[in-house]
């Protein structure tokens, strides 16, 4: 799987400039991919090549070991990690999750999962500037949002709970861990820092729900 990534992307078909310059391109599937979790063979699962480069965009962003210029945006790293990310929340929203969330959970785990991106990103500007670029418009990053927050939910109520961590817990973390708030006073460091700890445990949990799927999983890169 990788080195048919790693094929695509030195193809140019994932970062020609002439494709990041212009927002209104059509879309073109990139990535097909089928698990038992979302129908198995009978419901593929597509990812477009607009939505796959914005997600490493993202992915970039949040990279501390990366500066983003507008003739690299994202490296094949990054390509690879907003692949497996995207396919690990596909198949985790597609779980039933014991209770079901209401509309209402939904929405406010979306809104939470906006917050972090921006957090993640150093600046909503930073998002906006990415999303213009690869043209994705409100109805596709309200898709990828809502997608996390069931994946999230999925996580927190049916695997660990890691979407509320205690004042104890963040005492702790800013106590012991070397984080980007590590320099402010508690106080002023909680709310960020508890975005940062549910965003550095959903990444681990995606990540090694993605290896354990890996066996059960059909991927394949469209040419």
């Amino acid at each position: 799987m990788r080195r048919a990534l790693a094929l695509l992307i030195l193809s140019g078909a994932l970062v020609a400039p002439s494709l990041r310059a212009e927002p209104a391109l059509a879309d073109r599937v990139v990535v097909r991919f089928t698990a038992p979790e979302t129908g198995g063979a009978r419901s593929p699962r597509f990812v477009l090549e607009r939505v796959l480069a914005f997600e490493a965009r993202l992915e970039a962003l949040g990279d501390p070991d990366h500066v983003v210029t507008d003739e690299r945006p994202y490296r094949e790293r990054h390509v690879r990690a907003a692949l497996e990310r995207h396919v690990a929340e596909t198949l985790l929203a597609s779980l039933r999750i014991d209770p079901e969330p209401s509309e209402r959970e939904l929405v406010r785990t979306a809104q939470t999962a906006r917050t972090i991106l921006y957090q993640r990103a150093k600046n909503p500007v930073a998002v906006e500037r990415a999303r213009a670029a690869e043209g994705i418009d409100d109805r596709e990053i309200l898709r990828m949002l809502r997608r996390q927050a069931r994946a999230s939910l999925y996580l927190d109520r049916m695997v660990a709970p890691m979407l509320a961590p205690s004042r104890a817990e963040l005492e702790v973390i800013h106590r012991t861990l070397d984080t980007p708030f590590a320099a402010l006073p508690f106080e002023q460091a909680q709310a960020p820092l508890a975005r940062w700890t549910v965003a550095l445990r959903l990444s681990e949990a995606l990540a090694t729900f993605y290896q354990n799927a890996r066996s059960r999983l059909e991927l394949t890169i469209v040419s």
